[in-house]
């Protein structure tokens, strides 16, 4: 359910680069009509980690930035050691742990041994995912917010299959999309507001956010939504396994039919992904070919600012 009220201040949208042309041969992709895109810890040591990473990523990007109407076939051969490493760097050093009781530190004593075990579970679907475990922090208006600690391993191997969908992704998500996206944060959805206030002429403002967002996702739906772009089945399976994991609270297990914990590495880009095709695209439409004057939005993950010259009537939508 969607609540909002009117406001008389304004916000932007971001325009969306344009796209290249060309692409390179080697990566694995389908053509599919209608659908969008294809497809020891020393400094040294993690700088080179950071740069391979980096460049074996390059022909994702360029491919998904070229190739519009096909999908990635072949994408967790990107998910290999020197990525499940960089991934565990670039996690909270004294996060609480999950259900499975490691640390950070602890995990890291015996680094080198654990990423090639973990690799060799990924790639041959010995890999299982854990419960997440339950959490609740204070919100302001007094209620309490549910946050799903993952097992290291998972926060591991999610920010690797992150750090990989994010480079097809980035390629399609549009401008107004601001909430968890690299390069992109609060300040940035604040500064866009601030553009519109100033340079467009909007009369009217929906502030909005999407109530229980998170905890009611649909899985079916999200899945439908992500192979659009991602044609290997065995990343669907991990976000599957990801999804279906669970909560632990009070010593028992609960399944998981619908939702993304808050707090999983992967939420925020499943949730990206979810509003894209189900907000996104549609507005931008909207906009571009039904609305009466100017309109804009803002989006921050399931928070919305939309804002409009002329008073929205349903005869416009």
């Amino acid at each position: 359910m969607m609540h909002g009220r009117e406001k008389s201040d304004s916000a932007i949208v971001a325009a969306k680069p344009p796209n290249g042309a060309g692409v390179p041969a080697e990566e694995g992709v389908e053509r599919m009509a209608g659908a969008e895109g294809n497809a020891g810890q020393d400094h040294t040591h993690r700088a080179q980690d950071r740069e391979s990473v980096s460049q074996g990523l390059d022909r994702v990007r360029h491919v998904a930035r070229t190739r519009k109407k096909e999908r990635f076939t072949a994408l967790l051969h990107h998910v290999d050691v020197e990525r499940l490493r960089a991934a565990y760097s670039a996690l909270k050093r004294d996060a609480a742990p999950g259900v499975d009781g490691i640390t950070w530190y602890e995990y890291g004593q015996d680094l080198e041994r654990r990423l090639v075990d973990l690799h060799g579970r990924v790639h041959r679907g010995a890999y299982r995912a854990q419960p997440c475990r339950r959490r609740y922090i204070p919100k302001p208006d007094g209620r309490e917010r549910p946050l799903g600690i993952a097992a290291l391993e998972d926060k591991i191997v999610q920010r690797a299959v992150v750090e990989v969908l994010n480079a097809i992704y980035e390629e399609a998500f549009l401008g107004f999309s601001y909430g968890f996206r690299p390069g992109r944060g609060p300040h940035d959805a604040l500064d866009a507001l601030a553009v519109g206030i100033t340079s467009t002429k909007v009369n009217y403002i929906l502030d909005a956010d999407i109530a229980g967002f998170f905890d009611a996702m649909s899985h079916s739906w999200l899945l439908r939504f992500v192979e659009h772009r991602i044609g290997d089945p065995r990343v669907i399976r991990l976000i599957r396994k990801w999804l279906k994991a669970g909560v632990m609270e009070d010593g028992g297990v609960t399944a998981t039919d619908v939702g993304s914990p808050q707090g999983a590495v992967v939420s925020p880009l499943l949730a990206n992904v979810y509003l894209h095709y189900v907000f996104d695209l549609w507005a931008d439409r909207w906009r571009r070919h039904h609305a009466q004057g100017a309109v804009i939005f803002v989006r921050f993950a399931d928070d919305l600012v939309a804002g409009f010259s002329a008073r929205p009537t349903p005869s416009g939508s």
